[in-house]
């Protein structure tokens, strides 16, 4: 009889090692909560080819019978199938885990550090690239605002190429902060005061809810609310204080429900994995979830791409993406960098 692997590893352990740190448990404890909400693996077997009409690259790949895996996200080595030199990235099926974390890693080595002091603007660029469903007219806008960074000063928004001056809501004396806040937060301080843990961070949005104090505490209905303040974080604040980002990603993959749909195109035509929520808890919309957003990843090196979305008016229904262009810190609103 032949040991596995498994039992050699445990006949070397160490029985005299120490016990693991705090910040070690943290992240065993995030990624066996991870890994629970991703669904089994499935072994896809090869069908008769006279049974289904392949084009393209999934022909390619089916007439080659391969196996597309991943690697572990710690890196680890696996028995997997190469894939043909031919297989394209974004036709793989990836979880909705590896993407997010993939994304976390992606955005806290390209992130660009930035402190602004309370007196400047945050300068935004944005394309957004519409479609109307009925008529397929298609229209591209152009949204350039500027924020005060803590939200004392009139700021210039815009939103599908209109804009407008946002004035500060002024606080009465007595006012608690809970009780003008919204989300989310638009003020530097207020964003810098968010936990770039993910778990914490997922606490922090539990809002108007009970106490908790671990994520295994989290309700059905809580992750739907969760998940629709993540959406809101992530879309609605292009710029964010240092780790902030990638905690976001890293919490949008604990959420159960969410998952990666691949072969999906963002603004500029090209192919990614997308990132969607199945809302299982909620009886509300798509529209007022969240669950009918999706962003869009690219499928090798999980880079951010743009948002996909949808919104009515006047009884059209339109396609939406979007993605940011550009952002710079200015002295002034409608300053150019």
């Amino acid at each position: 009889m032949h040991d596995s692997p498994e039992l050699d590893q445990l006949r070397d352990w160490d029985a005299g090692a120490p016990p693991l740190d705090d910040e070690t448990r943290h992240r065993v404890r995030v990624r066996l909560f991870a890994a629970m909400n991703d669904p089994a693996p499935v072994v896809r077997r090869r069908r008769p080819v006279a049974r289904i009409a392949l084009t393209g690259t999934v022909a390619a790949a089916v007439a080659a019978t391969a196996l597309v895996a991943v690697r572990d996200d710690d890196g680890g080595a696996r028995r997997t199938a190469t894939p043909p030199a031919n297989s394209s990235p974004a036709m793989r099926n990836v979880s909705a885990r590896t993407v997010l974390y993939g994304a976390a890693a992606f955005s806290r080595e390209h992130q660009r550090t930035v402190a602004p002091r309370d007196d400047q603007f945050i300068y935004t660029k944005e394309i957004i690239k519409e479609t109307e469903r009925e008529t397929g007219a298609k229209k591209t806008y152009i949204d350039e605002t500027w924020r005060s960074v803590d939200d004392t000063k009139p700021s210039w928004i815009m939103e599908i190429g209109k804009g407008w001056w946002s004035v500060p809501y002024k606080k009465r004396p007595g006012d608690h902060v809970e009780s003008v806040s919204m989300w989310p937060p638009q003020d530097w301080d207020t964003l810098k005061s968010l936990p770039t843990d993910p778990a914490k961070l997922i606490l922090k949005l539990n809002f108007g809810g009970r106490p908790l104090h671990s994520i295994d505490e989290v309700e059905d209905q809580e992750w739907s609310q969760i998940h629709f303040s993540l959406v809101g974080l992530l879309m609605l604040v292009p710029v964010m204080p240092q780790d902030l980002r990638p905690a976001a990603y890293e919490a949008l993959a604990m959420v159960p429900g969410v998952k990666a749909v691949p072969n999906q195109k963002d603004a500029a035509g090209r192919r990614g994995v997308a990132i969607t929520f199945d809302d299982r808890f909620s009886h509300r919309s798509n529209a007022e979830t969240g669950a009918g957003n999706s962003f869009i990843f690219d499928p090798d090196t999980y880079e951010f791409l743009g948002f996909r979305d949808t919104r009515t008016s006047h009884g059209r229904t339109y396609d939406q993406f979007s993605y940011l262009d550009s952002w710079a810190v200015t002295d002034k609103a409608k300053q150019r960098p």
